[in-house]
């Protein structure tokens, strides 16, 4: 069963919203005080990154589904460690495939 993410506590895999494609595992998501879900990585080859320049004096990377293309975020260097990465993801393009469904 595919829950939608909002604050989501409960231990699982995220996927795509447009696709299923696995994204991000609950291991690795985290509170940033941001309000968005944010993540330390994804899983390996879901994600594509490219740099997003819609903000002039902003630059930010943004990152997509690898399979569907849809747009999932932005990451930002301000994340903890190990990774230093923060997946700053909005919380419509992912839903929870929870472990307990």
């Amino acid at each position: 069963m595919m829950i939608v993410v909002v604050q989501e506590s409960r231990q699982g895999t995220f996927c795509c919203a447009g696709c299923g494609s696995r994204l991000f595992e609950s291991s690795s998501k985290y509170n940033s005080g941001t309000g968005w879900p944010s993540f330390t990585k994804a899983v390996d080859g879901a994600v594509d990154e490219s740099m997003d320049l819609s903000i002039a004096f902003m630059p930010r990377t943004e990152v997509t589904c690898h399979r569907c293309h849809g747009h999932l975020g932005h990451v930002f260097p301000d994340g903890p460690e190990p990774s230093g990465l923060r997946y700053c993801i909005n919380s419509a393009s992912m839903k929870l495939i929870a472990e307990d469904a």
